[in-house]
């Protein structure tokens, strides 16, 4: 098991960095009523066919060179499974990969969310080239990023410009 929700959310990504995503969608919501939280990561990438689809949620298989094992996604799929939630992988070659996991915000299995700041961060300074829109909604906080339309707002100045980092440091300070 992953220490924590936000490093399974690093280790999805990076699989859609990998895979050429161009636009990565992560939302993360828990419903008040239900306490059920879900975590969805949608990417533009190459994506996969339904037997490769299948085959990644296999821990004894990885896409990556000089592997045997890739663990991320099983690990997701079983800590979804096991705090009594579900996990969904879909995904069309040419068209991109949608992951979403829910789970049981009250099983005691279930990892804490992490630093969700933080991995918001790294992923918007590492990755300037990619858009992201990120929507975090929990315990009632509502944010949405789009890096699409700060880009646009930027007019040329790249989201990983000192200037903007520091911005964009506070803003995630304020608003997560």
């Amino acid at each position: 098991m992953m220490e924590d929700l936000s490093s399974h959310i690093m280790d999805i990504v990076m699989n859609s960095v990998t895979a050429g995503a161009k636009h990565i969608a992560i939302t993360i919501a828990k419903d008040p009523q239900t306490a059920i939280m879900s975590l969805s990561v949608s990417d533009d990438g190459r994506g996969m066919d339904a037997e490769m689809a299948q085959k990644v949620q296999d821990p004894f298989f990885s896409t990556k060179t000089g592997r045997k094992v890739g663990l991320g996604i099983p690990l997701l799929k079983g800590t979804a499974e096991t705090t009594g939630g579900s996990f969904a992988l879909t995904s069309e070659k040419g068209a991109g990969t949608s992951i979403t996991a829910t789970f049981d915000s009250r099983h005691p299995d279930l990892p804490p969310l992490g630093n969700i700041r933080d991995t918001f961060f790294v992923l918007i300074v590492s990755h300037p080239e990619i858009d992201f829109d990120l929507r975090y909604a929990v315990d009632g906080k509502d944010f949405l990023l789009d890096t699409a339309e700060w880009r646009r707002e930027l007019d040329g100045v790249p989201l990983n410009h000192p200037e903007v980092i520091g911005f964009l440091s506070n803003y995630l300070d304020e608003h997560l």
